[in-house]
């Protein structure tokens, strides 16, 4: 026992007041230990709630990320005290130190707290879909400081958290991932109203990813110059990939105008020559 007690009081580190002895390197460790233990058993008690309740996956780990920095920060002051470090004073003394460091990185905090608003608000979650700057982005992560998400081009892009909250920022599946999606198309004056808005109709419920029970709209949108145009309405639940959907009804509604003798207009121009 004795030869014990000497090696955990042994000392690798002596600086003035501060001692490191074999002892402070294993609290250190166990504090390490029980906070990874910790957070792994509340992992795993949310995985089941998830399972038991239909918990939203996304909620689950806006809870899990919440407390693991909690946990962390609890544990990063537990090291601090073990080593002999007060962290009260240690926040006292560094005030100032703090407040030039925060006018420096207040960008990065700025992220920090926009990063804690997402995941104790919860307005997105992960796998919300979200168009940011014209663009479409699947969020696979929320972090403290970014977010990470993939877009269309299977481009994975880092988010700064306050893009997020203090921009316009639309979530497509906020409440609902079953949404209204358009697409315009213009047919030359003369053409049959109610022969357009059938074939347009038909091409849309044509589409395997095209929701039936909701319907399909179709409305003569204005009389243009050269055409008249039509907005062609449908619900969806493929919110991410609604551009290659809505490729496909154009290619059938191409199809199906050339078998009725359908015409889409292009702008024309006739030139005139006057002889002097």
């Amino acid at each position: 026992m004795e030869s014990i007690q000497e090696f955990l009081e042994f000392e690798l580190l002596h600086s003035g007041t501060y001692v490191i002895s074999v002892f402070t390197i294993v609290r250190i460790v166990l504090i390490v230990l029980v906070s990874a233990i910790l957070l792994w058993i509340i992992k795993k008690a949310l995985m089941r709630k998830n399972i038991a309740h239909k918990f939203d996956t996304g909620t689950a780990y806006a809870i899990y990320q919440i407390v693991k920095y909690i946990v962390w920060v609890i544990a990063f002051g537990l090291i601090l005290e073990t080593i002999g470090i007060r962290v009260t004073v240690l926040i006292a003394g560094s005030a100032a130190l703090l407040v030039g460091v925060g006018l420096g990185l207040q960008q990065t905090f700025n992220d920090v707290i926009s990063g804690v608003i997402l995941l104790s608000e919860r307005s997105i979650k992960i796998d919300d879909i979200l168009e940011i700057d014209g663009d479409i982005v699947k969020i696979q992560d929320i972090g403290l400081r970014t977010s990470k998400g993939l877009n269309r081009d299977q481009i994975f892009i880092i988010i700064p958290n306050s893009l997020i909250t203090t921009n316009k920022v639309i979530n497509w599946s906020h409440q609902t991932k079953h949404n209204r999606f358009r697409i315009n198309v213009g047919v030359s004056y003369g053409s049959d109203i109610d022969l357009v808005a059938e074939v347009l109709k038909q091409s849309a419920l044509e589409n395997k990813l095209v929701n039936k029970k909701d319907g399909v709209e179709v409305q003569l949108l204005d009389f243009a110059d050269s055409s008249l145009n039509f907005k062609l309405l449908f619900y969806s639940e493929e919110i991410f990939r609604i551009e290659r959907i809505k490729s496909d009804i154009r290619k059938v509604i191409a199809r199906k105008f050339n078998e009725n003798g359908i015409v889409i207009p292009f702008p024309q121009r006739d030139l005139h020559i006057k002889k002097s």
